[in-house]
């Protein structure tokens, strides 16, 4: 493997403590490797806390593994060596194995946290355990469990990590393990199976599901049905008529009579568009969408949709993206879309500031879903299309009249063909939804929609509203409709994952640089991705980093609410560590094309005039860096 191309090296990072960590860059580590730490602390568990207790003991230290603090230090980070090689991802790494080996050590006193049952994630009901392997996983699974909790920490560190035995020492007297040269023996003794700890026996993330005790299950039933037979004399008023459903679903009770509010919640008064309204509308918005769906006229359904929002009940699950108001509507709002979907009816409303989706399981069983997206101000490009649903890692759009076609296409392939979808009566056809996925990254699916204004890529974040793509220069950033803007952003298509559920409105991609490498095998190149949200702050800026030939990129540098690369402060300024082909460490810095001079301090103390820097450093040398423009105004790098 080539030692130039960051993004693509698997020996991990260094070990022992990685130093300051924002928590931000902990956060996108987690997001990024969370099924890889999950299995490290499930190999480390105690065996005889029993498969299931693992499962959920492993996901419950790898969430509690995120710092504690926030640190604002600015540096510039080691020389990513591998998909987990940065370090966030050795801080949580080191984090999730100090916790899995307290659960192995005997009690003294009270018991540690790691040792108790964890409060969270929890299941009721069902045992969940990986998949079951075949004899060779269960061999080792067998010889892992005569290993002490250090001696198997050891030989997941080697089999797993690809850990020399010095990183391995270090990690484990970070640990506070007593006998590390026993525990290194003790694992030499086990032959190395990579490909065995690799398998779905081993795979926390990868589940069967089998249900607990039920006869003792059957006898708290029956106690908790006693108990609630008696409550249910005191709420027959309330009792629900023949389809499953009151009046007001599962709406709180009435606590105002204002007319006004009143009258928003009337279905009757709802808001509703013709379907050839948007070909004369001032505004190409969610104003102009028509009212759609078979249920559009199912009064009941929408009385019930407009109680909840005004009054969720207690069965109610409600969401909403940052910064997003969830009360009532202050007017009858406008009916976007009712009809089923999949197992549940749905409902979609527009209050002119908010998308709000209702749905309710068709069985008519207690529970509904309400969640909120903000739209103000949404444009022709933001208000192309709205999630109507996501199941089976799948997800479906309902689209803009103005939409004529509709096609999915995998962002990291720019070369290939986009896939037809069909759409009926404005949903489309069901395509992969990257914000279900989990694992490694090696595929990215966006949604691609035609119309009178061009084409546009659009991808699902896990909101109702989904992130328009774009690509260029802050100010001047233009679709990605053609194969340049595609393959510009095939390398980086996997840093969206980083920008999951938190209100992104808009993400634009811009290469500010291409940098000669000092060992001539090439340029490598700098881009900065810019992830803008509804509510104006929380914006996110990333700096990554490409060497010729690599795939994918690194993350070297993140700012949070910062202006680099935005419109209003269009430049940027990174660097990175990198290692030559010949073994030679250096730091690399480069900003954009208005960049006058760039300066290195701390680790490294180097100046270079114009756009790149380039100077030897240490391995592990960290520093900060700050340039001027040609206008004479400072600029600071990311970090």
């Amino acid at each position: 493997m080539q030692s130039q191309d960051v993004a693509q090296r698997h020996a991990p990072a260094s070990t022992g403590h990685p130093g300051p960590v924002d928590v931000e860059q902990a956060e996108a580590a987690l997001v990024e490797h969370y099924p890889r730490l999950v299995r490290i602390a499930y190999l480390v568990l105690p065996p005889g806390l029993g498969r299931s207790r693992r499962v959920l003991t492993a996901h419950s230290l790898a969430q509690r593994s995120l710092p504690r603090g926030r640190t604002q230090q600015s540096v510039i980070p080691a020389q990513v060596s591998g998909e987990q090689g940065d370090l966030g991802y050795a801080y949580l790494r080191e984090r999730v194995l100090c916790t899995a080996l307290e659960a192995t050590r005997p009690r003294k006193g009270l018991p540690r946290l790691s040792q108790l049952p964890p409060l969270l994630p929890q299941v009721w009901g069902l045992r969940l355990f990986p998949r079951s392997g075949g004899a060779d996983e269960l061999a080792l699974d067998q010889r892992l469990s005569a290993l002490s909790g250090p001696a198997r920490a050891a030989y997941v560190l080697r089999g797993l990590e690809q850990l020399s035995d010095t990183e391995i020492r270090e990690l484990l007297t970070a640990a506070e393990v007593d006998d590390v040269g026993g525990a290194l023996a003790a694992a030499c003794g086990v032959p190395n199976e990579p490909a065995l700890l690799a398998s779905p026996e081993f795979d926390p993330c990868l589940l069967q599901a089998r249900p607990t005790d039920l006869m003792r299950r059957r006898q708290h039933g029956k106690a908790a049905l006693a108990a609630a037979a008696a409550l249910a004399v005191c709420g027959a008023l309330v009792a629900l008529p023949g389809d499953g459903w009151g009046p007001d679903g599962a709406a709180a009770p009435v606590y105002a009579g204002n007319p006004a509010a009143e009258a928003a919640l009337d279905p009757g008064r709802l808001v509703r568009v013709s379907p050839t309204a948007w070909q004369s509308a001032a505004r190409t918005d969610f104003s102009a969408w028509p009212t759609r769906g078979p249920l559009a006229g199912d009064t009941d359904l929408l009385r019930r949709a407009l109680a909840v929002w005004a009054r969720p009940g207690a069965a109610v699950h409600v969401s909403a993206t940052p910064g997003t108001e969830t009360g009532g509507p202050a007017g009858p709002p406008q009916l976007l879309y009712a009809g089923q979907v999949d197992n549940g009816r749905v409902v979609v409303l527009y209050d002119g500031l908010r998308i709000v989706r209702y749905a309710e399981p068709v069985d008519g069983t207690q529970g509904a879903a309400l969640d909120f997206a903000r739209a103000d101000g949404a444009g022709d490009a933001e208000a192309s299309a709205l999630v109507l649903g996501r199941s089976d890692g799948n997800v479906q759009y309902l689209t803009a009249p103005w939409v004529k076609k509709a096609a999915s296409r995998d962002l990291m392939k720019p070369d290939a063909g986009a896939t037809p979808l069909t759409v009926t009566d404005g949903i489309t056809a069901p395509l992969a939804s990257p914000a279900l996925r989990s694992g490694s990254c090696t595929s990215w699916t966006v949604l691609q929609l035609t119309g009178a204004w061009g084409t546009e890529l659009t991808t699902d974040l896990g909101e109702l509203m989904p992130a328009h793509l774009t690509a260029g220069p802050p100010g001047s950033a233009g679709e990605v409709s053609d194969a340049a803007g595609r393959t510009a952003w095939a390398p980086f298509a996997c840093s969206l994952a980083a920008e999951r559920s938190v209100g992104v409105r808009s993400v634009n991609a811009w290469t500010f640089a291409e940098q000669p490498l000092p060992d001539g095998s090439g340029a490598a190149e700098w881009m900065c991705t810019r992830a803008e949200t509804w509510r104006g702050d929380g914006t996110g800026a990333l700096a990554q980093f490409r060497t010729p030939g690599g795939r994918v990129a690194a993350v070297v540098a993140k700012g949070t609410d910062a202006r680099s690369c935005g419109p209003r402060d269009p430049h940027a300024l990174a660097g990175v560590l990198w290692k030559s082909a010949a073994g030679h460490w250096y730091l690399l810095a480069a900003g954009d094309k208005d960049t006058a001079t760039i300066q290195a301090g701390g680790g490294v103390t180097a100046a270079a005039q114009g756009q790149f820097l380039v100077a030897r450093a240490r391995q592990g040398a960290r520093a900060a860096l700050k340039g001027t423009l040609t206008d004479g105004r400072a600029v600071s790098g990311l970090h």
